[in-house]
């Protein structure tokens, strides 16, 4: 176990220093946020003022679910150029390989969601602090699994780049919409519950805008935890027997 926790810190150093490095990758991936941002919130009902209080919390989590889904390709990259390979025939423990990989996603997970917060302040926006701090970490456990499925999926497609992105894409939209971070989905058919509540998205959405708002000890919060914990738990379990296998 002390072999693994240093495998794994030794992973996670290598794949964050690049970030550290460029810094600015992070200030152009809230471009798409912000543009959601300026162009939905004037859509939105806004009767009690409380348009923002609704939709920034789902804008911090739909920045996590786009990076975290793409954070895939980095491996491909890796895998293509022949660094992969290389990372196997060290002494690192594959899990470590894997899981190194996955707790970097907290790092720009939690400086997108600062930034986010700081450029809708100005706005009239407002949060529970302490209900923002067990909000983010809810998220950086669904952040985990997330970015581990990602990497499952880029070792899956390492010889079909086009199977990752396709699979991306295909699923990253309707994971979005039917968490209700758009637009709210009680209005919406029965059909359209029903998938929601089959989509983990939807409870951790709902229990990020909860916890902004300092609601702490709500059923939202209890199924936010659940459904991250889920996806942090799957995520790894299929993300290590898969690097476990790889060659």
């Amino acid at each position: 176990m002390t072999t693994l926790i240093a495998d794994t810190s030794t992973v996670f150093s290598r794949e964050l220093r690049p970030l550290l490095r460029d810094p600015f990758t992070i200030i152009f991936s809230m471009v798409q946020p912000l543009v959601f941002l300026a162009l939905f919130t004037p859509l939105l009902p806004d009767d009690d003022g409380n348009a923002l209080q609704w939709f920034v919390p789902g804008i911090i989590v739909m920045s996590c679910l786009f990076a975290c889904s793409m954070t895939g390709s980095n491996l491909l990259f890796e895998i293509q150029t022949g660094s992969h390979e290389r990372m196997l025939v060290t002494p690192l423990r594959r899990p470590a390989l894997l899981i190194g990989r996955a707790l970097k996603e907290i790092v720009p997970m939690f400086a997108q969601a600062a930034l986010i917060v700081v450029v809708c302040l100005p706005f009239g926006f407002r949060f529970n602090l302490p209900g923002a701090v067990i909000g983010l970490v809810i998220l950086a456990a669904f952040c985990i699994g997330l970015g581990a499925l990602s990497y499952t999926l880029a070792l899956a497609s390492k010889n079909q780049e086009w199977l990752f992105w396709t699979v991306q894409q295909t699923l990253l939209f309707p994971l979005l919409l039917l968490a209700g971070v758009l637009l709210p989905i009680e209005n919406g058919p029965g059909w359209l519950r029903a998938l929601a509540a089959g989509n983990p998205l939807s409870y951790v959405v709902e229990a990020e805008r909860s916890l902004f708002n300092g609601d702490i000890w709500t059923s939202s919060t209890l199924g936010g935890i659940i459904a991250a914990a889920a996806v942090a738990a799957i995520g790894l379990l299929v993300g290590v027997r898969a690097m476990r296998r790889s060659d």
